[in-house]
């Protein structure tokens, strides 16, 4: 599978090729991979070490979630676009399978911005560079473990608005006493790990979450009046979708909206979906 993935890149001139290495034996990998080929390993371990002195710096870390094929696809492609890893105006071969079995079974080579069934759109590709990647990534991540477990076995259904908070919070207000006014940026920020459990606590409280592009957490339970009409989004989405295809078409921002009712995950910049991830299972 390996060898026909590189010609498949060879062939179809791919510039990046994605593999899921937690479903090989790294004793398979080649040596040397052509050069003009940039490889991006796909994993769910967070310190991922390579046998022998095999280094590899692009390295993308998904949530340990089964996320089936598509949607490990879907995260590995939407992290490497929000740390501009790669670009989306070129061609990419992605090789994935089944960790439990070590087995590679699935080849695909796509053009990001022809593929609508993994982006919707190309503002992915956008992301601000006023929101910090590792920022993003944290927010997603979060997102796809509230969206599996919810909060005590409970569905979650809320929305991370990231990025230009200053706008966000002039066209929005606070339904409830901000739960983390008064403490330290650094103990707010989202990427302080002891935040998660304090995040989760709060994912059951009407409203939203606004984080700044930096990672730290304004305020929970903030209200987003900004909303767009029904009509200009796909049937059956909600107020929350609603919200954020509003702050996103009138701000920077950047929204992450977790479905009560289904527990998927959708995406919006500029007012639209951008992507969408079915709910994960653990």
């Amino acid at each position: 599978m390996i060898k026909c993935a590189l010609d498949m890149a060879a062939k179809t001139k791919a510039k990046y090729l994605f593999l899921y290495i937690d479903a090989t034996d790294e004793n398979l990998l080649p040596e040397d991979f052509p050069k003009d080929l940039e490889v991006l390993f796909v994993t769910k371990s967070k310190n991922y070490s390579f046998p022998g002195n095999q280094v590899f710096k692009e390295i993308i870390t998904v949530p340990k979630l089964k996320l089936g094929r598509m949607g490990l696809i879907k995260v590995a492609i939407l992290l490497a676009l929000s740390a501009k890893q790669v670009c989306p105006d070129e061609n990419v071969v992605f090789l994935t399978g089944k960790a439990e079995l070590s087995t590679l079974d699935t080849l695909l080579c796509f053009r990001l911005n022809d593929e609508s069934e993994l982006l919707t759109g190309h503002s992915i590709a956008q992301i601000p560079d006023t929101i910090a990647p590792s920022v993003f990534q944290q927010a997603l991540n979060i997102a796809i473990e509230l969206a599996s477990s919810g909060k005590e076995g409970k569905p979650v259904g809320t929305v991370f608005v990231l990025g230009d908070e200053e706008k966000v919070m002039q066209l929005s207000k606070q339904m409830i006493i901000n739960p983390f006014k008064g403490y330290d940026p650094e103990e707010r920020n989202l990427l302080n790990p002891s935040l998660k459990e304090t995040i989760r606590e709060f994912s059951s409280l009407d409203g939203s979450f606004v984080v700044s592009g930096s990672g730290e957490v304004i305020t929970a339970g903030r209200y987003l009046g900004a909303a767009m009409e029904g009509s200009e989004l796909q049937r059956g989405l909600g107020s929350r979708h609603m919200a954020a295809a509003g702050i996103t078409a009138l701000t920077n921002a950047v929204a992450i909206v977790i479905s009560e009712s289904t527990g998927d995950i959708r995406i919006f910049r500029n007012g639209s979906v951008i992507m969408e991830i079915e709910k994960p299972t653990r």
